[in-house]
């Protein structure tokens, strides 16, 4: 191999990990050069919230703009003022120092069809010299569902701004559906039991939203073919210029129907010679391993995954307590004695109290080497020094494999 070998490696290791999981996962990856930043790309692994159903960047920009659009059309709504594209754009144009077109509008109508009522009317004062009196406007009214004169109040918008919420994770829930069809073997997860995405569902990556229609100003007569100008000034050219749109026309009529769809490209699943030799039951029982496995990953609630973390803890930490026990040469010890030696020695910043968590997980899973006593106003740990920490290391790891299948 002509590059380093960890990298012949990491190839090597990338192409069984597609091989196992369906080559059509591959086909929902655009190519490097139509892929957009990195910052957009990767913008779900530079969150510094727990994993869980987050958005892409270009939803959560998406979001901001329709909460951005709210508050305007709010503030001009709540005003008894004609709501128009032209006054949003600026005002959304002004707290997001982005771009707002209608195309953005028409996304936000596709995500949340109720949330306003557009209209294309004239004869609205446009205080511009850009636009007249009498040229149609599209207008925005918010839908409220009252009777009378309803306020756009702060609650309001908070509500509606949950339901956009609602609707791009329900959008970003189909492509992940989608997805997981794609599967080799395909998984099926109710959506209301979907705790997280896929670890290998790009995220950042799914399709725009389709902008739904906007209305469009009233069509008026114009000439959009060489035939109709010709019908229309036949009278008002000389024969030299009626010959050439003559000609024009001919040729238009020849060209529009013979337009093709271009092919579908139809992705071929190559198997990789890394898997040559390999029993195809076996590939079957490890990929139905591992989706079964992406499962439990996925309908884990936050609770059962900081169990399993602390649990994962376990067999270094025991190592440490028992290394406490031996050096402080003492049959029990305080919590706080215990938890200060632990904190001390262990390689990860942790406070007291989620120290003392892990020690009273300790007295749940392995009660008989770990034993707490509330004696009083103290708390004392006692454990059994001569019991075989490979003994305990095998239990805890198959709690563990036990934790990791809930």
């Amino acid at each position: 191999c002509p590059v380093h070998p960890s990298k012949c490696a990491s190839t090597k290791w990338l192409k069984m990990s597609a091989t196992c999981c369906g080559s059509n996962s591959w086909s929902l990856f655009p190519s490097i050069s139509e892929r957009a930043p990195a910052y957009q790309r990767f913008h779900t692994l530079a969150q510094d919230i727990p994993p869980g159903l987050t958005l892409p960047y270009k939803y959560k920009v998406l979001a901001e703009m329709f909460r951005s659009m709210d508050t305007i059309v709010g503030m001009l709504f709540n005003r008894s003022e004609t709501v128009t594209f032209a006054k949003v754009k600026q005002g959304v144009q002004d707290l997001m120092h982005r771009q707002f077109e209608e195309r953005n509008v028409g996304q936000i109508k596709a995500v949340y069809p109720t949330s306003y009522k557009f209209r294309q009317e004239k004869n609205i004062p446009t205080f511009s010299s850009f636009l007249k009196k009498s040229s149609y406007q599209l207008t925005v009214e918010p839908v409220l569902g009252e009777d009378g004169r309803p306020h756009l109040s702060a609650s309001r918008l908070l509500e509606r701004r949950r339901v956009f919420s609602r609707n791009l994770v329900n959008t970003v829930k189909q492509h992940h559906k989608t997805f997981m069809a794609s599967l080799s073997p395909p998984m099926v997860i109710p959506d209301d039991k979907l705790t997280r995405w896929h670890p290998r569902f790009n995220v950042d990556e799914v399709p725009d939203i389709i902008p739904a229609e906007l209305p469009q100003p009233p069509q008026v007569d114009k000439l959009t073919t060489a035939q109709e100008v010709l019908t229309k000034a036949r009278s008002m050219m000389t024969p030299k210029m009626e010959k050439a749109l003559a000609n024009l026309a001919l040729r238009t009529a020849e060209t529009s129907p013979g337009k093709h769809e271009d092919p579908k490209a139809t992705p071929t699943a190559n198997t990789s010679s890394a898997l040559k030799g390999v029993s195809q039951a076996l590939l079957e029982r490890i990929r139905a391993k591992e989706a079964q496995k992406l499962q439990a990953l996925m309908t884990r609630n936050p609770q059962q995954e900081e169990r399993l973390v602390m649990i994962s803890r376990l067999p270094e930490m025991a190592r440490l307590l028992r290394n406490v026990f031996v050096a402080e040469k003492k049959q029990a010890l305080t919590m706080e004695v215990a938890c200060t030696r632990m904190l001390d020695s262990y390689r990860t910043t942790m406070t007291s109290g989620e120290m003392e968590k892990h020690l009273h997980l300790f007295s749940e899973l392995l009660p008989d080497w770990v034993i707490i006593h509330p004696i009083r106003k103290d708390t004392y740990i006692k454990l059994d020094k001569s019991m075989d920490l490979n003994v305990l290391m095998e239990r805890l790891t198959r709690m563990i494999k036990e934790e990791e299948k809930l």
